[in-house]
């Protein structure tokens, strides 16, 4: 399957943002409050972050590629993958103690949290990729056209429906805004390695 562009119309928004402009880029910015989180740890509910979603069938990967500046606690950005309100996973990047993470919380039930310090991406052009095999999504990650890290391999259930696509989050403040550049599908990756 050769990659091919998904158009930003093609997709749906879990929650509406503050603002969006669709034109060559997809210019978004968040409503203050807006997080997605379930239970874990800090023991709060949140359902309210920005995803733009088209459907990911087992076997494909998706990609999306975004610059954005991170100044708030908690500004978040990357790949949304969601099978329902109980069953999903955010992938990207997420600003928190002055520091710029690299991560993954995947939900089943509850929420975990990965992360992994990336500073030296602060004003980088970011793309994360998931590709959806049978039993697991893979995550990997790079800067500009830098080498792709793997993130996370996460177990995801095979028969459940699933989209994915663009989102951002801003769970402190107001005015954050994500320029995501690229949004695209192809074959799912066949190796972690």
């Amino acid at each position: 399957m050769p990659e091919s562009g998904i158009r930003w119309n093609d997709g749906s928004w879990t929650n509406p943002p503050h603002s969006v402009v669709a034109a060559e880029h997809l210019t978004v910015t968040a409503v203050e409050g807006s997080d997605a989180w379930l239970r874990t740890a800090y023991g709060f509910v949140h359902d309210t972050e920005h995803a733009l979603l088209a459907s990911l069938p087992v076997g494909e990967a998706m990609e999306v590629t975004f610059r954005a500046p991170w100044t708030g606690e908690f500004d978040q950005a990357g790949l949304f993958v969601r099978i329902d309100a109980e069953r999903w996973m955010k992938a990207g990047i997420e600003f928190a103690d002055g520091h710029l993470g690299l991560g993954a919380v995947v939900t089943d039930g509850r929420s975990d949290w990965s992360v992994g310090y990336v500073d030296e991406w602060m004003a980088s052009e970011i793309t994360v990729r998931v590709s959806r095999w049978a039993d697991a999504l893979i995550v990997r990650a790079r800067a500009d056209d830098g080498e792709w890290r793997l993130v996370r391999v996460a177990p995801f259930d095979a028969e459940a429906a699933a989209s994915a696509g663009p989102y951002l989050a801003a769970p402190t403040r107001s005015g954050f805004t994500v320029d995501f550049t690229r949004w695209t599908r192809s074959a799912a990756d066949t190796a972690l390695h």
